[in-house]
């Protein structure tokens, strides 16, 4: 079930009328769960299963945790958490790269292997809420939290829909408290939460699915793309990619506040950012600081040798890459990022702590070269992310650097796709969008646009409204990004 879709449009009216119907919290959590479950099973009744028994595993380790004292037994307990979520993960997500990643080293070597990969449906949303239950284990032994009581609390911590599918990963110290008592639902908070879902549905089916089209035609066939199309098509990606998944996380926040419940802030006007430690800072949050506190930090964090504090850095990156997708782009995707981070470091290592007015209305010619310089990195980064494979990404690199002077095919991108061409009305839509952003980066997301006046106000939610039927109507939907993680 997709937020975009008629379903979820009928489906969420009725949890929300129900839910508004029920006074007691007890009841209230059990239509969530049964909500979330039903949401989730619209895929695939079969993963329901899986989620229910990874979530079972670890509320019983967490509640063994909790009244255990033996330092070897909870450590013990430990381990079985971490072991089965991720063995869940290797399975479902990872096994067929290793098998086929052996095969073709053994290959190489010279043996004959002609086994193939195993037909396993990969589960939607399994790496969010593997780490979602793993780090409500981890918070518990290192006794930063205490277990849940309530099963059906617990259950629907896991299992929130609006959340489940792609995030933002939340924390059982700030959702599970939040289930766990009777929620007031605002009208300041329902307002917001119309307003931030309106926000993600222009994104998603505006920008992100208007430009999808024309990404992928130039990334499923590298070799006959020529060069300046590909530049073109990767710049798409980056906004592509980002309008795709902030709006899933601006519908599932804004949808929670329905519900009486605050979810995190997943991103943060990310392609503002002047570095790339910035830019983490800014892009999927909920993911990078589950990795600084349940990776970075307990491999040493920034303790240590210059050497100790290198490698931190690339292995949390290297891992983290390898959460994205089991191939070997994502990897030196998640690479090429901890290395760009460790040569920042090392070449300007107190840039970052420069403060930066926020209201400022035009950015001062050295940050907008920072922020020019920090988007060229994450594009190139993009390539390894977007392309089929690793070879694919490098023959792209090659052609968008060979492109530099090849200004007649320059000129011919300019006048078929953009001067009056097939992007020309969405790469406009998608300059005012940008705009629209930077004014607003220092609110929550770019539509809170509660405090305009009446009457401009109004006329906005009009004209964005008539874009997101439009552009529905007109634009081939695609599913959401993240969806493949």
């Amino acid at each position: 079930m997709h937020f975009t879709s008629l379903t979820y449009l009928a489906f969420l009216p009725l949890v929300l009328l129900a839910y508004r119907l029920t006074d007691s919290r007890r009841l209230q959590n059990i239509l969530l769960l049964t909500a979330s479950y039903v949401f989730y099973g619209w895929w695939d009744y079969r993963f329901c299963f899986l989620m229910l028994a990874s979530s079972l595993i670890d509320f019983a380790i967490g509640t063994l945790l909790q009244r255990q004292s033996d330092a070897h037994t909870r450590k013990a307990l430990l381990a079985v958490s971490i072991g089965c979520n991720l063995g869940l993960l290797g399975i479902f997500k990872y096994l067929n790269f290793f098998i086929e990643s052996f095969r073709e080293a053994g290959q190489q070597l010279g043996f004959n292997m002609n086994g193939g990969t195993l037909e396993i449906i990969l589960p939607v949303g399994i790496s969010f809420y593997t780490f979602q239950t793993m780090s409500y284990t981890l918070d518990i032994y290192r006794r930063q939290l205490k277990a849940a009581d309530s099963l059906i609390d617990y259950l629907a911590f896991v299992s929130f829909f609006p959340q489940l599918v792609a995030g933002p990963i939340e924390r059982a110290g700030n959702l599970l408290p939040q289930l766990q008592k009777r929620r007031e639902i605002s009208s300041a908070d329902v307002a917001s939460g119309l307003r931030q879902i309106f926000c993600g549905f222009f994104k998603k089916i505006v920008i992100a699915d208007s430009i999808a089209g024309f990404v992928t035609a130039a990334y499923t066939d590298p070799v006959q793309t020529a060069g300046p199309e590909l530049v073109l098509a990767t710049v798409l990606f980056a906004f592509q990619i980002y309008c795709d998944f902030s709006a899933y996380s601006d519908i599932a926040i804004g949808t929670a506040k329905l519900f009486g419940i605050t979810l995190m802030q997943n991103f943060a006007y990310p392609y503002f950012s002047q570095s790339i430690h910035e830019f983490w800072q800014r892009w999927h949050i909920s993911l990078s600081t589950w990795f600084r506190d349940y990776v970075y930090i307990p491999l040493g964090g920034n303790r240590g040798s210059d050497f100790l504090r290198n490698r931190n850095v690339m292995l949390t990156f290297i891992v983290s890459g390898f959460w994205h997708g089991a191939a070997w782009n994502f990897l030196g995707w998640g690479a090429l990022h901890g290395t760009a981070l460790l040569a920042e470091n090392t070449a300007a290592p107190t840039a970052r702590k420069k403060k930066q007015p926020v209201n400022r209305l035009l950015p001062s010619t050295s940050r907008l070269l920072r922020m020019l310089l920090t988007f060229v990195i994450v594009c190139l980064g993009w390539v390894l992310f977007r392309a089929d494979s690793l070879a694919d990404a490098v023959l792209i690199w090659q052609k968008m650097f060979a492109s530099v002077a090849q200004t007649a095919q320059w000129n011919a991108i300019w006048t078929q796709y953009i001067s009056g061409g097939p992007l020309y009305y969405s790469i406009n839509l998608l300059i005012v969008f940008v705009l629209v952003e930077w004014v607003h980066r220092h609110m929550a997301f770019p539509l809170e646009i509660g405090h305009w006046p009446t009457p401009i106000r109004w006329p906005a939610y009009t004209l964005v409204l008539w874009l997101i039927i439009e552009h529905a109507d007109k634009t081939p939907q695609s599913p959401f990004v993240y969806f493949q993680f």
